[in-house]
């Protein structure tokens, strides 16, 4: 049987697949679309192809044995996008986890490599099959190798064969590189003859057979002018045919024996999946990113108590209040477990709740207690009707203080961290999905008093840690009080009306009907407008507009592509807002609708604490942080959102521009401080500054200009990202944000400094010193380190930010309490608090609110609030 090699040009790969992809991370932040395009044309390569050789290769550098003949080779490219750059060490990676043999030289490009490993297999007992985007090597076809072209998107591709070369252009391959000669080729910088296009070039080739015949017969071409550049551009077209020309005489130190390739083991390359959080890949290569290897485990003798009482609680205790996991909301409490001087206990959920002992314990605020997950605790005792005080220490929340990148939600996974004995996860315990049960009542007792005895020991570790690392007012003075405040806030829910998500609902679907029959009338046809296949259909094969990208099963009908097709016809704006609100409707009305407590009619959204690692709060269960408004639509569904008593409104207080107030004061800015201390509006003022016109002439354009650079250079956005946010050149966007950094030197100086700081400590802080560690900022992974330095400018940024409005947060829950008013806080929605209030409370809360959210923190610059309120949150808004 013949040998099958395969040879992959790496960069075209990489580029094609970075260019069909929208800018794509991992929960680290760190670009993966490339590497996510790369490995999907990978693996469809060896599941069509069963090589059994095969090479990637890649260019080593910028400079080749062609700049030689022409320094101005390749001259007129663009740099490579700093989010394409970082990527290509992922993929290297990538290849050696699937045991892919990769390949550069110096002083070559991939072509020539590919060229020369072809030239070797020719002729003998080998099929050659070539992947790649560059349309240069379809000179390399021959009777033993194919040449295979990426077409739009990354896996759709095109063969050539000798018959198919000579079907589309009519030519050899050998010709091929005469063409090349005779029309060059702008993207590499080859000159060829001004003016000969493709056309023009086959034509003569095929009439005279070469280059060289064309060159020596000019006489006989028709046209003059053709004739006059012909004959003054000799020299330059034979230059153009050598740097056309692949070598397949490249000194390369490997052999075909030495491209052998068996295949892969999923065990190899799933750990890279799971870093880079490809997660259909890794569900497609059966694996699951939850699997641990099973450990033994510490006996922890203790006690199954049959009731509840004071002797066993020793003051602090470690508690573990026990909840069912099939809900986060108003769960059941299984199980107690108490790990304190008088040793360990477990007592029953349903035994505890019916103790007086155990609810004047909970509640005793001099009764201290160490828990993991106080708020989730809070939660399920206000369920029962218990109000838990005296938390003086929460494991969960200090291990995310401590490190941010490497914590957990989980016990068993911060035990793991900071070395304590394994522990069972409360999946292997409590089963997953269909297969959940209720473990017996030894093995919760085993489980709770293992849990227990972690806290007690993880409490003396961690609050050493946090002085060590200046923490200790972070945790104790915010995070801490914070957890119960949020656990207030899950307890009282917001009031959503759903009799007008109802209404809502049908209006929407009104609206929907309406643009469904616009849309059909406009594309001449009926046809179902959330299929992609007939939707692709009727825009690129009925209507005629251009393809932007193709995927394996058609058409690409992608947000990213209609957008860039909007101006096209007057079928795509429709089509964009008949999605935007068919996703209203199915995500937010009947999402909503779905969650309202039917009693109450309220919402009781989860707070996430521990898991963003700039310090933000999110929210699940449901997401009231991403209700899209940006849509008049979006808007109106706050109108739902209620307050829970006549007479009562809705009151909403927003940081303005938080962000930038805490990058003047970081940088020290004083073109920012100026502007915030004038109260002058700072998108105008950067406008201003920056394109050299007074304020009164800065037009709506350069504000949005300026505001796009504003909120996009400290978070390292580059000339590419704020391409592609403003639609305009990568040339256009490098000379604004060099104009940006000449304005505000200040800016400039932070971002250098903070990457310094981080390189030379090994993590960035927030104003109140909230960390994260950034191993990566010395790697010599690109990729890695570009990440790192993004972070490292906007941590301190966007941490700060949380900082202050946490603050603001906790503050305001001891304000309300100290004022005895009845107004209640019920959400955060990023720099937004929202509150319900008796209408007589109202003015005292609009003050009270500014002033404790404006002295939250004390910058350089002053912090604005605006306070609106009304009888639904869209009012208040």
């Amino acid at each position: 049987m013949a040998n099958k090699l395969v040879l992959i040009d790496g960069n075209s790969i990489a580029y094609r697949a970075f260019f069909a992809l929208p800018l794509l991370n991992n929960d680290k932040g760190v670009y993966t679309n490339a590497v996510y395009g790369f490995t999907m044309m990978l693996m469809k390569i060896l599941e069509d192809e069963q090589p059994s050789h095969m090479l990637v290769a890649f260019d080593a550098g910028k400079t080749t044995f062609r700049h030689k003949t022409f320094t101005e080779y390749k001259g007129g490219r663009q740099k490579t996008p700093p989010e394409l750059s970082e990527q290509f060490p992922f993929i290297r990676q990538l290849l050696d986890s699937f045991g892919i043999k990769r390949y550069e030289l110096e002083n070559y490009e991939a072509d020539d490599i590919i060229g020369t490993l072809a030239n070797k297999a020719a002729g003998g007992e080998w099929s050659v099959k070539v992947f790649t985007g560059d349309k240069d090597l379809l000179q390399l076809v021959s009777p033993d190798v194919e040449v295979v072209l990426t077409r739009k998107g990354i896996t759709e591709v095109e063969a050539y064969d000798l018959s198919k070369v000579d079907e589309r252009y009519g030519l050899t391959p050998e010709q091929f590189i005469d063409m090349k000669g005779l029309m060059g080729d702008p993207s590499d910088n080859i000159p060829g003859v001004p003016g000969v296009g493709e056309k023009t070039a086959i034509k003569l080739i095929k009439q005279f057979g070469s280059l060289e015949k064309v060159l020596s017969q000019i006489e006989q071409v028709s046209g003059a002018k053709l004739k006059e550049k012909l004959s003054d551009h000799k020299e330059q077209a034979i230059m153009s045919k050598e740097l056309a020309t692949i070598t397949q005489e490249a000194p390369i130190e490997i052999e075909l024996d030495d491209t052998g390739y068996k295949g892969f083991e999923p065990a190899d390359v799933l750990p890279l999946f799971k870093e880079l959080g490809f997660s259909t890949l890794i569900e497609r290569l059966g694996g699951d990113a939850g699997e641990v290897a099973a450990e033994e485990k510490e006996d922890v003798p203790y006690i199954h108590a049959d009731s509840f009482t004071e002797d066993m609680i020793s003051s602090p205790a470690a508690l573990i209040v026990e909840t069912s996991h099939d809900s986060y909301r108003a769960p059941e409490i299984l199980g107690i477990g108490i790990a304190g001087e008088n040793g360990i206990y477990y007592v029953k959920g349903e035994t505890a709740l019916q103790s007086e002992a155990f609810k004047q314990f909970m509640s005793s605020a001099s009764k201290h207690k160490i828990l993991f997950d106080a708020k989730r605790a809070f939660t399920a005792l206000a369920g029962a009707g218990i109000v838990l005080e005296g938390v003086i220490f929460d494991a969960m929340i200090a291990s995310y203080l401590i490190n941010p990148s490497d914590s957990s939600e989980e016990l068993a996974g911060v035990a793991s961290i900071y070395g304590l004995p394994p522990l069972d996860s409360d999946e292997a315990v409590y089963g997953k999905g269909a297969k959940r049960k209720m473990p017996s009542d030894d093995e919760l007792g085993e489980h709770l008093a293992q849990k227990a005895n972690a806290v007690r020991k993880l409490e003396q570790i961690l609050s050493r840690k946090l002085e060590e690392n200046e923490q200790s007012d972070l945790f104790y003075k915010l995070e801490l009080p914070l957890s119960i405040v949020l656990g207030k806030m899950e307890t009282e829910g917001i009031k959503v009306d759903p009799e007008r998500l109802r209404k809502m609902g049908s209006e929407l679907q009104g609206q929907l009907k309406v643009l469904e029959s616009d849309i059909h009338e406009l594309a001449g046809e009926a046809f179902n407008i959330n299929s992609p296949k007939q939707l692709g259909e009727i825009l690129f094969e009925k209507l005629g507009l251009p393809a932007v990208k193709k995927t394996k099963t058609g058409y690409s009908t992608s947000v990213d592509v209609l957008e860039k097709l909007e101006s096209k016809h007057e079928i795509i704006s429709k089509i964009l807002i008949y999605r935007q609100l068919g996703k209203l409707n199915s995500t937010y009305i009947e999402g909503l609708l779905k969650v309202i407590d039917n009693e109450s009619e309220r919402v009781h959204t989860r707070f996430n604490q521990a898991v963003a690692q700039t310090g933000r709060l999110s929210s699940t269960e449901p997401n009231l942080q991403n209700i899209p408004i940006r849509l008049e639509a979006g808007r109106k569904i706050r109108e739902a959102f209620v307050p829970s008593k006549p007479g009562w409104l809705i009151l909403a207080a927003d940081y303005s521009q938080i962000e930038l107030r805490v990058l003047a004061h970081i940088s020290r800015d004083e073109n920012l401080m100026e502007a915030f201390r004038n109260e002058m509006d700072v998108h105008t003022k950067t406008a201003s500054d920056v394109f050299k016109v007074d304020p009164k002439d800065v037009t709506s354009e350069m504000r949005r200009r300026a505001k796009a650079v504003n909120f996009g250079i400290v978070y390292g956005i580059s000339d590419y990202g704020l391409s592609q946010s403003l639609n305009i050149t990568r040339k256009e966007a490098a000379e604004f944000i060099d104009a940006y950094l000449k304005s505000f030197p200040g800016v400039k100086n932070y971002m250098d400094s903070i990457i310094q700081e981080a390189k030379q400590q090994g993590y960035v802080s927030t104003l109140l010193h909230r960390r994260r560690y950034l191993p990566e900022i010395t790697s010599r992974n690109f990729n890695l380190r570009g990440f790192a330095e993004r972070t490292a400018m906007n941590t301190p940024i966007q941490g700060t930010a949380a900082d202050i409005i946490k603050k603001a947060m906790v503050d305001m829950d001891e304000r309300l309490e100290q004022e005895n008013l009845q107004a209640k806080m019920l959400l955060q929605v990023h720099d937004e608090l929202i509150f319900e209030v008796p209408e007589e409370e109202v003015e005292t809360l609009c003050s009270l609110v500014a002033e404790v959210m404006e002295s939250a923190v004390m910058l350089d610059v002053p912090l604005k609030v605006d306070v609106n309120y009304g009888k639904t949150w869209y009012e208040a808004k």
